[in-house]
């Protein structure tokens, strides 16, 4: 067995709920998380050697754990061999800490207010990214905590991990994959439960490469195992460096909110008959729902943040998209769902290239008249930020 240790520490607050959804300490996010980044990297290396769903599911069900694979077996105490439907994980997670987060609700700090075309005054951009957890008090000024605590920004704790020898390789590209990519907790897609892990006790630094695709290839798939990748690079931006979390966390609100309104809403009321672009980004949206779409349905957002520390003490947003096909119960219309995430990627390439007066590509698969509202909308979005918002916008496509 591989025995190693790192250093967890928060870049942004995370909402890990107990069972009282008060922030706390748990390893069983962390174990997840690093089930999620194991099937890419499991993707990436068998993705040309006749890939299945079913094989990743043995081998990750053998790897960390199941209560349902009819194929395992395993080796009694006078050495045959035993078929089982269950067995316990291989992998062990530990953490120095299960204590609640050290950020009390009534020492939830002001973020700010961003525009937002569709609301008729600012938003609170913590509001905006962490509604949920985050939350607005009736009668209450600004937003605080729902629970009474949330782990810190700055908060650190030790993981220690005991993992297969014969697992080790794909295991330690999963957990580079954590530290360059992962986030923990309640709206942590929107950048929250940002951290990074530092090896501790002598080991060995971190190292990997994403797992890249091209991004329409990846909707072949109707679940996250790769990054997207385009004639340009990998779909990965990152945003100018900021001074603490709260102001970068602002700018990623205001970048989401261009990202999404983007996508005009007709003036006929909802339920709308049909599903409509901005469905196809995440779902659902406000009061903006869909015949289409069942009642319970719910499509998580492919676009990602995180939170990144720099080695000056600052901190930068990191942009990327892991593509994949909505489930069949959506009935995915590929064709739109590949012209809306093309305006998306367009317009993030369009802040990185001209932030100071961006010029905003046209998306012609809209339709005439779905266009001509897009661009009338960017330009609203972009006339009522103020001149530092704008100068926070810069963003640069990365390759890693």
């Amino acid at each position: 067995m591989q025995r190693l240790s790192y250093e967890v520490r928060f870049t942004t607050p995370a909402f890990l709920g107990n069972a009282e959804q008060s922030g706390q300490w748990r390893t069983p996010p962390f174990k997840a998380l690093l089930r999620q980044w194991w099937r890419a990297v499991y993707f990436a290396r068998n993705r040309n050697n006749h890939f299945t769903i079913a094989a990743m599911r043995e081998e990750e069900g053998k790897l960390f754990g199941h209560a349902w694979l009819e194929s395992d077996t395993y080796v009694d105490e006078r050495g045959q061999s035993k078929h089982t439907s269950a067995r316990q994980s291989r992998v062990r997670v530990r953490l120095t800490r299960w204590d609640e987060g050290q950020l009390a609700k009534a020492q939830w700090p002001s973020h700010g207010a961003v525009s937002h075309p569709e609301v008729r005054v600012p938003v609170a951009s913590d509001l905006y990214l962490g509604y949920g957890p985050v939350t607005l008090p009736r009668g209450a000024s600004r937003p605080t905590l729902k629970a009474k605590a949330a782990i810190q920004a700055g908060e650190s704790a030790e993981l220690s991990l005991a993992v297969p020898d014969d697992h080790w390789p794909h295991l330690k590209q999963a957990l580079w994959l954590m530290d360059r990519y992962g986030t923990v907790g309640g709206r942590s897609r929107n950048g929250w439960g940002s951290y990074q892990l530092t090896p501790i006790h002598g080991g060995d630094a971190l190292t990997g490469t994403p797992p890249l695709r091209d991004w329409r290839q990846c909707l072949n798939l109707d679940w996250p195992h790769a990054i997207g990748q385009d004639e340009k690079g990998a779909l990965i931006w990152q945003t100018a460096p900021h001074d603490d979390w709260k102001a970068l966390m602002k700018t990623l609100a205001i970048i989401k909110i261009g990202l999404r309104t983007q996508f005009v809403f007709p003036k006929a009321s909802p339920p709308h008959a049909n599903p409509l672009p901005r469905h196809w980004l995440s779902y659902p949206t406000t009061t903006h729902t869909t015949h289409a779409f069942d009642r319970s349905a719910r499509l998580p957002n492919q676009l990602r943040f995180k939170v990144r520390a720099t080695g000056d003490g600052k901190l930068v947003g990191v942009i990327f998209h892991m593509p994949h096909l909505p489930p069949p119960a959506f009935k995915p219309d590929r064709k739109t769902i590949e012209c809306v995430w093309q305006c998306v990627h367009r317009l993030l390439d369009a802040l990185a290239a001209s932030p100071n007066n961006p010029v905003w590509p046209r998306c012609e698969c809209l339709g005439q008249e779905t266009e001509a509202n897009r661009q009338a909308r960017l330009r609203d979005w972009w006339s009522k930020m103020n001149a530092n918002d704008k100068q926070k916008l810069q963003l640069k496509r990365i390759a890693e």
